[in-house]
């Protein structure tokens, strides 16, 4: 964390977050169930990348084509790698959540796993044993699945409202994580975005398509060395 702005900013995520409604949940649910099942228009034996996270995956406020999973999808699509893209964000989602949801989104075949969770965990001062044990749990579930897929952890950092020391062995739970399953990581997925107004919504909270673009590049700079070297 840069600035005081980042930590607003990520103090009103778990505002907004904890506001959802279960009927708003049950509809993000039920659409990205025709996301999962549809897929892209590519060959049948395309690869599959999937996006799994919370809002900042879902692209909460924005176009689905501006979500940065979309974003990679048409850089995918014009270096013309065989790959299509799934975007399974929902917005508030905690790690908890997130592996209760795991086996139901991986009843398709999955060769790279980008997961984005945890935000909402230390937002709300859910205990850091859980939510290293659950993001573990998900890894583990997504190695048993196929232990060819490729996964990659997307880092998150949260402001020192909890407490420096619970802030920083929150943000050493990535790497850590990351280490230890022999998994890559993007060190922050907001970098360069988070606390910065003129890249976020008005909310102070989810970036905007300009954003967005920003974070697809945070992404790519680990996911695309991982897709050129899968064609050579």
């Amino acid at each position: 964390m840069k600035n005081l702005g980042l930590c607003c900013a990520l103090l009103m995520l778990l505002t907004f977050s904890c506001g959802k409604n279960k009927e708003k949940k049950e509809e993000q649910i039920e659409n990205q169930e025709e996301i999962i099942s549809g897929g892209n228009k590519r060959e049948e034996n395309a690869k599959t990348i999937l996006f799994f996270g919370n809002s900042l995956t879902a692209g909460l406020g924005l176009e689905s084509d501006e979500t940065f999973p979309a974003i990679i999808h048409r850089k995918v699509d014009s270096l013309d790698l065989n790959y299509k893209v799934i975007n399974a964000g929902l917005s508030g989602e905690t790690t908890a959540a997130g592996k209760n949801r795991i086996n139901w989104v991986l009843k398709q075949n999955v060769d790279v796993f980008v997961l984005e969770l945890g935000a909402n965990d230390g937002l709300r001062g859910i205990p850091l044993e859980e939510t290293r044990q659950n993001l573990q749990s998900i890894i583990n579930i997504v190695k048993n699945k196929n232990p060819d897929t490729k996964i990659i952890l997307a880092g998150m950092q949260i402001p020192p409202n909890m407490g420096r020391e619970y802030t920083s062995e929150f943000k050493s739970i990535f790497p850590d994580l990351a280490e230890k399953n022999n998994v890559h990581l993007i060190p922050f997925l907001l970098e360069d975005v988070a606390g910065k107004p003129e890249l976020n919504q008005q909310d102070g909270i989810h970036p905007t398509a300009e954003g967005q673009q920003i974070v697809a590049e945070n992404v790519w700079e680990v996911l695309g060395p991982i897709l050129k070297d899968s064609k050579s």
